[in-house]
């Protein structure tokens, strides 16, 4: 006969086979309890499957306890299962033992299929039958803190804090720092993943302190935790980024370009480092460089908004007509309905004597550019010299209006009224 050692060691050498064969013969006698204790093994090890299949049988044998329903409902959810392990929780009545059980289990089924509300108040109903017990009041702060109801989470975490430091595997002051960050509140968070740091250290906690200190402004703080944190874990790629734009905080775009060129070292398909690096770059007035993180960018998704308005502003500035031209019409930029993209190439129309083209451009971008003073002036003024007066004055006096010290166009708009007189 098996004993669970010797199915604990098949499972060790992996011979399935054997195992397979070895759970038929339990399940044809009648070691009920070793048969439930090698159920749990097989969990333990990740044999969900297999898992199943007994509590199966087992209730096959024992169709009223509530305990095995629990258990392969569990195993059920885990199978993605979901509607069956529902049925199997819902047998277990208010009166039996196991009920309190029961919902908390029923609670990770509305969890899971994303009724985070049911999901509460099937932990809620668990409280008011158990209302000491520790490990209900930790399912009802991780719901909170799932659902986004940080504050509440909160209340329940430092509650629990008082009488332990760990519940269930869950360290409740690295609940308490994720929760506070979640909730934006990041001056509160710092003494919690302090407090963790200083006792273990871990990536995560090293990157949420970070974050902390940067969303408190304390930047250096927060570069030289990250730098901890890429010398253990060089792969961490959220670090460089944000350390990225804690020296930039501190205008140190040198080395905030040199953090971003770490990251993308090591993850050359991360397109929001190429944008950083590029615009980085535009700052340290590198346009060459600054081009190629760009267009990286935009290989990696060529509807990359904020990299294509980058890259368009600043082919916009150096008047490389051709290439704007190129960039915003043969590409997927050309679908996009945006008034700043439409100004641009006005402007490169402009300048390249494209007038009929020019003239659409403006047109288009008029709507959602009418309170840009810059983009007005350049409208107008192409408009008097295609001799388009009418319109030219519906233009100048929207500048004039948002721009009521723009002396040129209010005086052009008072002699137009004297001579109309």
């Amino acid at each position: 006969m098996n004993t669970l050692q010797d199915m604990e060691q098949l499972l060790l050498d992996g011979d399935l086979n054997a195992l397979n064969d070895g759970i038929e013969k339990l399940q044809a006698t009648t070691e009920y309890d070793l048969l439930y204790d090698v159920a749990n093994l097989l969990i333990d090890y990740g044999f969900i499957g297999q898992a199943d299949g007994i509590f199966s049988h087992l209730l096959l044998v024992f169709p009223d306890e509530a305990q095995l329903k629990i258990d392969r409902a569990a195993a059920l959810l885990e199978l993605g299962e979901e509607d069956e392990a529902l049925l199997l929780l819902t047998e277990i009545g208010p009166d039996e033992e196991e009920y309190v059980q029961a919902l908390l289990a029923q609670a990770d089924y509305y969890q899971m299929v994303g009724l985070a509300e049911t999901a509460l108040a099937k932990v809620r109903e668990a409280s008011e039958l158990a209302p000491h017990e520790p490990v209900i009041q930790l399912a009802q702060a991780e719901l909170l803190l799932d659902s986004g109801r940080y504050s509440e989470a909160v209340r329940l975490y430092k509650k629990l804090l008082e009488t332990a430091e760990e519940l269930a595997g869950v360290k409740l002051t690295s609940r308490l720092a994720e929760a506070y960050s979640a909730g934006a509140a990041y001056e509160e968070a710092i003494p919690y993943y302090e407090e963790l740091l200083n006792q273990e250290t871990n990536p995560e906690e090293l990157f949420g302190l970070g974050l902390a200190y940067y969303q408190t402004e304390r930047y250096a703080d927060a570069i030289s935790r990250l730098k901890r944190l890429i010398e253990m874990d060089p792969d961490y790629f959220s670090a460089y980024m944000l350390a990225g734009q804690s020296h930039a905080q501190l205008n140190e775009d040198d080395k905030a370009l040199e953090f971003y060129k770490m990251g993308i070292e090591r993850d050359t398909f991360d397109k929001e480092l190429q944008l950083a690096a590029g615009k980085s770059a535009l700052k340290l007035q590198l346009p060459e460089e600054a081009e190629r993180y760009l267009k990286e960018a935009l290989v990696l998704d060529p509807e990359y908004i904020d990299a294509l308005v980058t890259l368009a502003s600043l082919y916009n500035q150096r008047e490389e007509d051709e290439l704007l031209i190129e960039l915003l019409t043969y590409s997927e930029a050309d679908q996009l309905e945006i008034p700043l993209l439409h100004a641009f190439l006005a402007y490169a129309y402009e300048r390249t004597e494209v007038y009929k083209e020019a003239y659409e451009m403006y047109r288009k971008a008029y709507d959602g550019m009418n309170e840009d003073a810059g983009f007005l002036d350049s409208y107008a003024k192409f408009l008097l010299e295609e001799g388009k007066h009418a319109e030219a004055q519906r233009v100048i006096r929207q500048l004039v209006k948002i721009a009521p010290d723009a002396e040129e166009w209010t005086a052009y708009l008072e002699a137009q009224s004297e001579e109309e007189v």
